[in-house]
């Protein structure tokens, strides 16, 4: 651990927080972690207990297999999911449990020896946009976005639709990776899509990041072996605004719009982690020698984004970096901060589980089933506990209400009390494996399961 605090912490900054911890209130969650992408919801009389059968306000068997993330507009539920012939549900594996669901069967969506490696599966799939009442649970519409078979493989605890859809209420828009970007109103009338073309992936392991939406452009990642790049869409007409190619390899991270103190920035995670500004995709700054995976999402609020690799053992960094930032901020050998870096925690960054910035404390989850709580400020540890009977996480945390809860891959959420000490107040299971993150909105808890998208209510 090699964090150096402020030598001087303002009010407003210790202000700043306080209110980031707190967002906007509103009721709809239009993308994965919600209206800020920072897994925090201001609702009240929000769930904190549930299980199988208590708390549900109803479940629907959603087919095919996907790990995408339910989004909320109004009265909608959006998802998407990839399906083929006799497919078993998406599942966990990797070194633990797989609960309910179960890993695709030989040919479902990995190429030979089981990590990804090889050629495509053989196995024609449909890739679908559904719509469910959001009250009821009933399907309102689905649409087929493109039937074929895959053009890459993939890992056998990822998916062909593994990537979560967008909204602003007008039009929804599906990614899903290699196989193009489908746009829809929210009626399921087709509006444009886009094939941004297919390219091999590290291992064979398959895509899995998300597109990002402001009031003008929609942004796409594509981080691969063969041809980094990132794109900016016209929202409305589907029109190329701009595009920037990337020198980075595969990574699954998604791009994230940081809103801070002097302006806004789109973030863009990889061994180099830039800033680009979001009308033209000139960079604004940048921070390279980054290690491990990129498949966390970075967080921030108005004074400090916070942003880290990892792995399967969290052998990455955690960074803090200060708003204002311009040029190379790369920290030398020597370094712990410099004018845009705030402050650095050596093996510390998350692997798959994206940060969660809650009332000044900055939550990791460790994949194998361990959380640390860090001070925003200072980079300071305040814990690093493992979680009692959690198995894997692979979802990304999320707060209300003073709480902070972790989804295990096994189904259950973990219910921990907000702080500097660590304190597990509730478990609450589904019973079914579970690597979507949930969203969060109308005084409810929609979660995605390898089977079902249940929705729960106190």
């Amino acid at each position: 651990m090699t964090a150096r605090p402020f030598p001087f912490l303002p009010l407003a900054l210790v202000f700043s927080w306080m209110l980031a911890a707190c967002p906007a209130r509103g009721e709809d969650w239009p993308q994965f972690r919600g209206p800020t992408g920072a897994g925090l919801s201001a609702e009240s009389k929000l769930p904190a207990e549930w299980t199988a059968d208590k708390n549900i306000a109803w479940k629907v068997k959603v087919p095919g297999a996907a790990w995408s993330c339910p989004v909320v507009w109004g009265d909608k539920v959006f998802l998407t999911t990839a399906i083929t012939e006799n497919q078993a549900p998406a599942g966990g594996g990797g070194g633990g449990g797989e609960g309910k669901g179960r890993p695709p069967r030989k040919g479902e969506g990995e190429g030979k020896g089981g990590g990804g490696r090889g050629a495509p599966p053989s196995a024609t799939y449909r890739w679908e946009v559904q719509c469910f009442d959001r009250a009821t649970g009933n399907l309102l519409w689905k649409q087929l976005a493109a039937e074929k078979k895959p053009t890459i493989s993939t890992h056998r605890t990822n998916t062909f639709a593994s990537e979560t859809p967008v909204t602003d209420g007008e039009r929804v828009y599906a990614y899903f990776g290699m196989t193009g970007l489908y746009t829809y109103d929210v009626d399921g009338k087709p509006l444009w899509s886009k094939d941004l073309g297919s390219y091999s992936m590290r291992n064979g392991w398959g895509t899995g990041s998300s597109p990002a939406l402001d009031a003008e452009r929609l942004y796409i990642q594509c981080d691969n072996e063969d041809k980094s790049f990132l794109v900016a869409f016209n929202k409305k007409t589907g029109d190329e605004v701009w595009r920037v190619e990337r020198d980075e390899r595969s990574s699954w991270s998604t791009p994230y719009l940081w809103k801070n103190k002097q302006r806004t920035e789109l973030i863009a995670m990889g061994r180099t982690l830039r800033s680009y500004d979001p009308a033209t995709g000139k960079v604004l700054w940048e921070l390279g020698g980054l290690e491990g995976r990129v498949a966390a999402t970075p967080v921030g609020d108005d004074a400090m984004l916070f942003f880290g690799t990892g792995g399967g053992q969290g052998t990455g960094p955690l960074y803090a970096i200060k708003a204002g930032a311009k040029g190379d901020i790369t920290l030398k050998d020597d370094q712990e901060s410099n004018e845009g870096v705030a402050w650095r925690s050596e093996r510390a960054g998350p692997s798959m589980p994206s940060p969660l910035l809650f009332k000044g404390n900055l939550y990791i989850l460790d994949q194998r089933g361990v959380l640390a709580c860090f001070e925003a400020a200072t980079g300071k540890q305040l814990y690093r506990e493992r979680v009692p009977g959690a198995r894997q996480f692979a979802a990304s945390p999320w707060a209300y209400d003073g709480k902070v809860f972790c989804l295990d891959q096994e189904g259950s959420t973990h219910v921990i009390q907000a702080g500097a000490e660590f304190k597990v107040l509730a478990t609450n299971p589904v019973g079914e494996t579970c690597w979507a993150s949930p969203a969060i909105a109308k005084g409810a808890l929609f979660l995605r399961g390898a089977e079902h998208l249940f929705c729960i209510k106190p």
